[in-house]
């Protein structure tokens, strides 16, 4: 396996249709699973989630998508909606993440939706160590009630991300990183 520095500096996120099988395969889930929900976690609250969406429920779930988008996106392109179309079909394997966070006494909410993301982070960084590519999304129908409702996501409860793994058909080139000196103050 890659030494832990050498694993984050390389890791990317491979474009979405890029993403083939094979997908983790069980064991790999749950390694997956575990890692994602070893994150600082102030309290103890379990203030996420994990939803594993599984190829076999996708294609009705897919139906439901492309009609939330019609109906969020009257004007959509034909184009457009197949690519939403192929958005719950392609990946082989979806993990939704979902923030529960709340109002607590001593915990403030930020903490907790702070957690959900590291829970998102985890998901892609594990994901890379296994040999897979992952991919980080939310977009529209992460705030769309109609598809949080597919995803039994309570009205109490957001999207954090929908992380999207398989093996990546492409290595993508590396974006442009932010300089240190435009992100770092020193006090």
């Amino acid at each position: 396996m890659t030494d832990a520095l050498s694993l984050l500096k390389a890791r990317r996120s491979p474009n979405l249709p890029d993403m083939k099988e094979p997908g983790p395969s069980d064991a790999e889930l749950q390694t997956l699973l575990t890692v994602a929900a070893r994150v600082p976690d102030h309290g103890k609250l379990v203030p996420w989630r994990m939803i594993v969406l599984p190829k076999s429920r996708r294609a009705e779930m897919e139906k439901t998508v492309v009609e939330c988008f019609r109906k969020e996106h009257p004007q959509a392109t034909p184009d457009q909606i197949e690519k939403e179309r192929a958005r719950f079909v392609g990946s082989p394997l979806i993990i939704a993440v979902v923030s529960r966070a709340g109002e607590h006494a001593k915990i403030p909410e930020w903490e907790q939706i702070l957690s959900a993301g590291a829970v998102c982070m985890n998901l892609v960084t594990v994901a890379h160590a296994l040999g897979y590519g992952a991919n980080w999304l939310t977009g529209w129908l992460a705030y769309d009630q109609s598809c949080n409702d597919l995803l039994g996501v309570g009205p109490t409860e957001r999207v954090a991300g929908i992380i999207h793994i398989g093996t990546a058909g492409a290595v993508r080139e590396d974006r442009d990183r932010p300089k240190l000196a435009d992100i770092v103050t020193t006090l």
